[in-house]
């Protein structure tokens, strides 16, 4: 048998049942969860140290808008801007999740699909 821990703000109870199935509510869309956290994300994500060159490998990016975000005396969080600003569509979103994990930038990744660190509700029911 499994345990599985129901909690809720104001109790916390165990239940012993076989299996759960976890809800939570409606779950954003990564675009629309990458737009509201864009400035916050600007700050914490490094374009440099390949994730370009991975945006650019996962056709995110064409050869022109690379150069265009490498090039000049930009800082950081304004090439982070850039690259934020071409995320137009749910693929782009996916494959940038993905250009985050391959370049080490984990951290990223979970805060944008943890919402920003938002609490979520959930709820448990047990299937049985």
């Amino acid at each position: 048998m499994s345990k599985t821990v129901i909690a809720s703000i104001n109790y916390c109870t165990t239940h012993i049942c076989k299996c759960a199935v976890i809800r939570t509510d409606a779950e954003p869309q990564i675009l629309s969860l990458i737009t509201a956290l864009k400035d916050r994300l600007a700050d914490i994500i490094e374009p440099d140290f390949g994730l370009l060159e991975e945006l650019l490998r996962l056709q995110v990016l064409n050869r022109r808008q690379y150069n265009k975000i490498r090039s000049g005396d930009k800082a950081a969080y304004e090439r982070s801007d850039a690259v934020l600003d071409l995320l137009t569509t749910e693929d782009h979103c996916v494959k940038f999740l993905e250009a985050l994990r391959q370049t080490e930038q984990q951290h990223v990744m979970n805060f944008i699909t943890q919402h920003g660190g938002q609490k979520q509700n959930l709820s448990v029911e047990c299937c049985i």
